[in-house]
């Protein structure tokens, strides 16, 4: 009887909870960007949007798919629930089903094509991994390959795996890259991303909060396009 009057007591409040949750769970979600695995295009405090239905309609709280919407593209930036372990990343979608990819000392190749690498300066310091987590040189490049264009950063003194394959991409998975090229646990460590763990698109920032500044608001990143 009491956990009766408990429910009649608070019906709106959860039934307001029950909503969010399956708002979160099938149409579009938010997430707090936690490590620098993908600078300089997502940073730690960024607050993003991801979009739920932007490639398929799942059975809320499941991975199972009721109906594709849409194919991901090379150059995506998606989340999706790591092979390994279930947590939720935040990753770079880079080779599709049916491609044979591979990195020859840091430069990508897919189907046998090679990415261009042109130098840029970076748009700040603020979009550098931070000082306290790497201390060495960072490289910033426009990584381009078709429709895979967008910056990224390497750290020509870190130890990271610089070279791989060629994979070949099966039938309905994908291979997923950080920007963060020599700081980040993607496909190389974890494997390959099957189309059903994916659970969204992330095109756009809600806002931005710099920990290092005492969670300084970062305004020029509210509601930005990534």
């Amino acid at each position: 009887m009491k956990l009766k009057k408990i429910l009649a007591d608070n019906k709106g409040f959860i039934v307001l909870m029950l909503g969010m949750a399956f708002v979160r769970s099938a149409l579009a979600d938010y997430y707090t960007v936690p490590t620098s695995s993908m600078y300089p295009t997502l940073l730690e405090g960024d607050r993003v949007i991801c979009d739920r239905l932007a490639y398929d309609v799942k059975l809320p709280f499941t991975d199972v798919i009721l109906k594709h919407m849409a194919d991901p593209q090379r150059g995506d930036v998606v989340t999706f629930t790591s092979p390994e372990d279930g947590v939720r990343l935040i990753k770079r979608l880079v080779a599709l089903p049916g491609d044979v990819v591979e990195m020859r000392e840091e430069k990508l190749y897919i189907n046998g094509q090679a990415a261009t690498y042109e130098p840029l300066r970076p748009r700040s310091d603020d979009h550098l991994t931070p000082r306290h987590e790497y201390a060495g040189r960072q490289l910033v490049y426009k990584e381009s390959l078709g429709s895979l264009q967008h910056e990224m950063i390497v750290m020509p003194e870190r130890e990271a795996l610089r070279s791989f394959g060629p994979v070949h991409v099966p039938e309905g998975e994908y291979l997923m890259l950080g920007d963060n090229r020599d700081n980040s646990k993607d496909s190389r460590y974890i494997g390959l991303v099957k189309r059903e763990l994916i659970t969204g698109q992330v095109r756009r920032l809600m806002y931005s909060l710099n920990g290092d500044q005492y969670y300084k608001p970062r305004f020029d990143r509210f509601g930005a396009k990534i």
